[in-house]
């Protein structure tokens, strides 16, 4: 695989592409550093060294961001919005009748839902960036800090307006860029600056747990937990590679002297038909009950309840109540995005069926029966995979951003996969022999 990318560097057009992917991470990154205006720079970076790398509540999005989320830079509410908005667009699309139409049409269509994406992101960079603003001044972005209130010192409307402005503006910047890199670079643009998002904190993370062990020095822990990351990269790699292929073939039809059709191809359902779309949603959902307890400050039962159950990450209840919502917004996921009717409807006007199923209604009933059977171990499997930060937190002692946890880990290998399979794709148009066999 390396000989294939040294190749692929030999290749003036791919070269191009690659070394415009890569200064657009650079840039990227060197966003990721850069304060916003009316930040007490010294202050965040004591908070850092006092949390010990706890994000609590903030885990996920600052994931997301590449720990920008509490440095507080202008790339601190990172591709968040953009992935939100996205999820809203596509949920919409079912519900609302307009932009199922949008959908239908095409390219033209789909750029109408990209840029209704984008407006919907910029006003989501808005709300977020002014709850971000307003956690670090209340002191509630860093629990165990003793300058914790003194983050943003200002508390004048200007200083707000100004740092709700340039995070915004840094979203708008980085939707730019991934959209750059997706038009003139290699891969997804928005995937690639998600991939470095959560790469960029694999090695504090690793060596996190390296200093915090105690098994030689740290150095066992260190390997157990690398050997771990390769075998679940090896499961997620098998799994996300699996899928059930539905048999399909086209009648032939004569049209003038010219027979059409009479070919033979397939339906691919993947075991993980979802994505990594299920572990956000449930991640988010569970963040409500406690982001409502924080900062409404009761001291109610409910209120105990709620922060004895869903803060730490390792009460029973938090580990089955998440894994449930997995497992059911992957099958929600699935009824929304995969429509059986509709792809049976469309393969009996083209002519096709699916040998010893009839055309229609029972092809759409044979269709939605293997969707729910394949769905079945692709939940689980995503409800186990998104288990092991859990698990980590109880035997090797780490905090909620372990480099292995299962949003991650999903991501990275997923756009990885992607990403090479494109490199490869525009070698083998040049005909050289693949390397993913």
């Amino acid at each position: 695989m390396l000989t294939a990318f040294a190749r692929a560097f030999k290749t003036p057009d791919l070269r191009k592409k690659l070394l415009f992917t890569l200064g657009i991470i650079v840039l990227y990154r060197i966003g990721a550093q850069i304060p916003i205006p009316g930040v007490n720079y010294a202050n965040v970076q004591t908070c850092m060294k006092e949390s010990g790398g706890s994000t609590g509540l903030f885990a996920l999005v600052n994931m997301f961001s590449g720990g920008a989320l509490l440095q507080i830079t202008i790339f601190a509410l990172g591709i968040m919005p953009y992935i939100t908005a996205s999820i809203i667009l596509q949920l919409l699309t079912v519900v609302i009748p307009r932009l199922e139409a949008l959908k239908k049409e095409g390219q033209s269509g789909q750029a109408k839902i990209t840029q209704y994406t984008r407006y919907l992101t910029v006003a989501l960079a808005v709300l977020q960036g002014t709850g971000l603003v307003a956690t670090a001044r209340s002191g509630q972005l860093f629990q165990n800090c003793s300058v914790r209130s003194e983050i943003v010192p200002s508390d004048s409307i200007f200083t707000t307006i100004t740092m709700v402005i340039t995070m915004t503006a840094g979203t708008a910047l980085i939707m730019w860029l991934g959209e750059l890199v997706t038009d003139r670079g290699i891969g997804n643009g928005m995937s690639i600056l998600m991939f470095i998002s959560i790469a960029a904190g694999f090695p504090g993370a690793l060596w996190q747990i390296k200093l915090t062990g105690k098994l030689a020095d740290g150095w066992i822990e260190f390997g157990a937990v690398i050997a771990v990351g390769l075998a679940m990269v090896a499961l997620v790699v098998f799994v996300e590679q699996a899928q059930r292929r539905i048999p399909v073939q086209y009648a032939k039809r004569m049209i003038g002297r010219r027979s059409y059709g009479g070919t033979s191809t397939y339906i691919p359902l993947k075991v993980n038909q979802a994505g990594v779309i299920p572990v956000i949603f449930a991640s988010s959902l569970l963040y409500i009950p406690a982001l409502i307890t924080q900062f409404s400050g009761s001291k109610a039962a409910w209120a105990t309840w709620i922060a004895t159950n869903f803060t730490t990450g390792k009460h029973p209840v938090y580990i089955v109540t998440y894994f449930l919502l997995i497992v059911f917004f992957a099958f929600f996921y699935v009824a929304i995005s995969f429509n059986p009717e509709e792809v049976a409807d469309n393969m009996k006007k083209y002519g096709g069926f699916i040998p010893g199923i009839r055309a229609g209604r029972p092809t759409a009933e044979y269709l939605s029966y293997v969707l729910n059977r394949i769905t079945w171990p692709g939940s689980l499997y995503l409800g186990l995979i998104a288990l092991v930060p859990t698990v980590a937190l109880v035997l090797f002692n780490a905090n909620q951003n372990f480099p292995f946890g299962g949003t991650s880990i999903l991501i990275i290998v997923g756009v990885g996969l992607e990403t090479v399979k494109q490199i490869e794709s525009q070698l083998q148009q040049r005909n050289y022999e693949g390397f993913l066999r």
